[in-house]
């Protein structure tokens, strides 16, 4: 599969791409664990099969010091006991969240319930950003066939204002 259109060379692509990263930097450095914040990007570009997005948020990761084995449980997590229960509950809200179209109910009351638990107001004004900013980005990234694999942590630090 190839790229449809480098979507950062484009002035358009540019400013968008600079816009989403001062957005994530709002998200970036809310009272949300930073890795909560990489576990939640990861589950829900694994469910929309972000390639570019997976192989982003699993270096990002990795260098702020998530081990091997967190990262390659996350699309199991439910059957893996490596996640505190505050990191259940966000991953249950980014899947809910993610699947809007598959659950006529959306985020459960369930999963609102227990992420209200664990997080505080700021932390879950975080939580739903980012769940929403990941799916846009995912969706930019499938719809131009944007692949993985040459991301390196940090390289769009210079993008933000």
């Amino acid at each position: 599969m190839e790229p449809r259109i480098d979507l950062f060379t484009t002035e358009t692509g540019a400013r968008l791409g600079k816009r989403f990263a001062n957005l994530g930097q709002v998200v970036a450095r809310s009272p949300l664990p930073k890795s909560t914040q990489e576990l939640v990007s990861l589950r829900a570009s694994q469910i929309n099969g972000c390639g570019w997005c997976i192989d982003m948020h699993t270096k990002e990761a990795a260098a702020a010091g998530e081990t091997a084995v967190r990262l390659h449980l996350v699309a199991a997590w439910r059957e893996a006991t490596v996640f505190t229960e505050a990191e259940r509950a966000a991953l249950a809200l980014a899947e809910e969240g993610t699947r809007l179209a598959d659950a006529a109910t959306g985020v459960s009351d369930d999963t609102w319930a227990d992420v209200r638990k664990h997080y505080d107001d700021e932390q879950i004004a975080a939580l739903v950003a980012l769940v929403a900013l990941i799916n846009a980005a995912n969706r930019l990234a499938v719809i131009v066939h944007q692949q993985g694999g040459s991301y390196e942590a940090g390289m769009f630090a210079e993008m933000r204002d």
